[in-house]
């Protein structure tokens, strides 16, 4: 039960933060921020934000800092408009995922080449042993 109202409440605060970004802040540091996944602690006092951020390093240093400075007013806000007793505190997480995916598409494409070598080799290739390797019954010679 617990888990469930932690899922609504994080689903809840990605969409409104999603809501108020995209409405702009007056920060002009941040750019392009979309908002990956909200994670709440089990007593829905710790909400951490995770992000990600179109551009090179200067875009997300710039926009990670206009994060920090705006978590105030995202607080405030998010509390305004869930009207719980107690606003969890956001901590926005700067997600590693376009990284990963980056680097798990360089281990497919190395073992798409790997397996197109080992398939070359294949191709190429001859049995170690005779070429019918099967036994056979021995054939007496009575002449």
């Amino acid at each position: 039960m617990a888990g469930e109202r932690q899922a609504r409440l994080a689903d809840r605060i990605r969409v409104l933060i999603a809501e108020r970004l995209e409405k702009g802040l007056r920060d002009p540091r941040l750019g392009f921020v979309t908002i990956t996944d909200v994670r709440v602690t089990g007593d829905l006092q710790h909400a951490s934000v995770f992000y990600t951020v179109y551009g090179d390093d200067q875009a997300r240093s710039d926009s990670s800092a206009a994060l920090a400075a705006a978590t105030g007013m995202l607080r405030r806000e998010v509390g305004r408009q869930l009207g719980i007793r107690l606003t969890p505190s956001l901590e926005f997480i700067l997600d590693g995922l376009p990284e990963n995916a980056g680097h798990i598409e360089d281990l497919l494409r190395e073992a798409r080449e790997r397996d197109a070598a080992v398939a070359g080799i294949a191709a190429s290739g001859t049995y170690a042993g005779e070429s019918d390797p099967y036994v056979k019954p021995r054939e007496d010679d009575d002449d």
